[in-house]
Formats: structure tokens, C-alpha cells, sequence
């Protein structure tokens, strides 16, 4: 599902005489369906950059990222686009939305643009909303009035109301309390169940045990860190 090879990142500083920062060097790995992979490594060594560059907020500056056979490097923003509207979901750790607009229909739209009914996205939404301990009188008011814990859970409830192949998860559990950590850890499980492959960022050492499959260290592909 995953199919990274040869991936590099170098960052030009226009505003400082074009001087160039090498992040990430001849980065390679695949992720199978069904499997769940860490990034680890010291910070500065580049995890949230390779994330950024998976789903297409950086550009590469070589190499090859071919996730459900698109390689997105250099690919034309439309395909992106497509990508991430029905075989590419990624919770980012914060969210963010349009003001004023219900919690219910914000976490039902990523379902909604795949192409699920409203009626059926919102369902699944509210059943999500409710696994992740969002109190139903929340529901109809805008997340960006919640606690941060509660925006969080909010995040990963718009992630997976719909059944992506792949997945990017950007600490889903950090600062969460016990119950709601084991809510997530669940709602991960259920996915690679299901056959989603799983790139994530966990700095919780009980969750990348329980999750995952085998770790990438992006130390030993970061130029700034050796």
C-alpha cells in the first residue's frame, strides 16, 4: 500500500542567500496492508516532515511515494486530491475547521466527500463521537469552543469515519487520558483489521508496542542528526 524508495528532502531558505537544508536522505521502506508502522528517531531527524511529504504537503525532492499505485511525487494536484478524498486519511495533531459548523457534520464530512450518504456518514460520526467520549450535547456546537483533549478526539473521529486503505496518524494519543487512549488503541486495532496500512508517529512506547509491526528510524536516513 505503501511503496517508499530512494526519498529525499532538501528545504532552499530563499530568504537567507538560498541556503539548503538536507533533512532526509535515500529514505526507503513499504508499508503491507494489515500492518501498522512507527517513526521513531530523534527530534529533528525528520518524522513529521517524511509524514508531510506522504501526504503531499511538501514536495519531494527526489525519490518515489507510491501509496495505492499513485506515486504522488510530482503528481499532478488533482490526483492528490483524489487520493486523499477516498485511500488517504491522515490526523494531523490539530484540527482545523470552519468556524460555526456543527461537530456532528464536521466529523461526518471526510465520510460525506467519499461518496457515503449524509444520513449514513452522520451515523457513523455519532457512533464515533460517542467511543470517544464527546457528550452528545456537544454535537451540535462548534469543536472550536472544546477543550484540547476534546478537539483531539474530534480529529480522530473525522479520520476514521471512513474506511481509508491508508492511514497517517500524528500521535493520535498523546495528552489523552487512559480510557480514551484505549478507545483510540482500539479504533487502530479495528483498522489494521480490516486491512489498513498504518504510518504513525507514537511517542507512547505502550502504544507502539501494542500497534505496531516493526519501527522505521528516520535517524539513520536524516542528514541533521549525523
Amino acid at each position: 500500500m505503501f511503496d517508499i524508495a530512494n526519498l529525499s528532502k532538501t528545504f532552499t531558505l530563499h530568504h537567507n542567500q538560498n541556503t539548503e537544508i538536507k533533512v532526509l536522505s535515500d529514505v526507503s521502506f513499504f508499508v503491507e496492508s494489515g500492518e501498522c508502522v512507527a517513526l521513531v528517531g530523534l527530534s529533528g531527524s525528520g518524522k513529521s516532515t517524511l509524514m508531510r511529504m506522504l501526504y503531499g504537503n511538501y514536495l519531494a525532492t527526489c525519490g518515489k511515494i507510491k501509496i495505492d499505485n499513485v506515486n504522488i511525487v510530482n503528481a499532478d494536484p488533482q490526483l492528490i486530491t483524489e487520493l486523499r478524498r477516498t485511500s488517504l486519511g491522515y490526523v494531523s495533531q490539530f484540527l482545523r475547521v470552519l468556524p460555526r459548523v456543527a461537530t456532528l457534520r464536521i466529523v461526518a464530512e471526510p465520510a460525506v466527500r467519499a461518496g457515503v450518504e449524509l444520513v449514513e456518514a452522520e451515523a457513523r460520526a455519532a457512533d464515533l463521537l460517542a467511543r470517544l467520549n464527546i457528550p452528545e450535547k456537544l454535537w451540535k456546537l462548534s469543536p472550536l469552543t472544546f477543550s484540547g483533549g476534546e478537539q483531539q478526539r474530534v480529529n480522530i473521529a473525522r479520520g476514521f469515519v471512513y474506511q481509508y486503505p491508508a492511514l497517517l496518524l500524528d500521535e493520535p494519543t498523546a495528552s489523552l487520558d487512559a480510557e480514551n487512549r484505549e478507545s483510540v488503541l482500539k479504533l487502530i486495532e479495528e483498522a489494521k483489521a480490516r486491512g489498513a496500512a498504518i504510518i504513525g508517529i507514537f511517542h507512547d512506547e505502550f502504544a507502539r508496542k501494542r500497534l505496531c509491526n516493526r519501527e522505521i528510524n528516520t535517524s539513520t536516513f536524516s542528514l541533521k542528526t549525523k
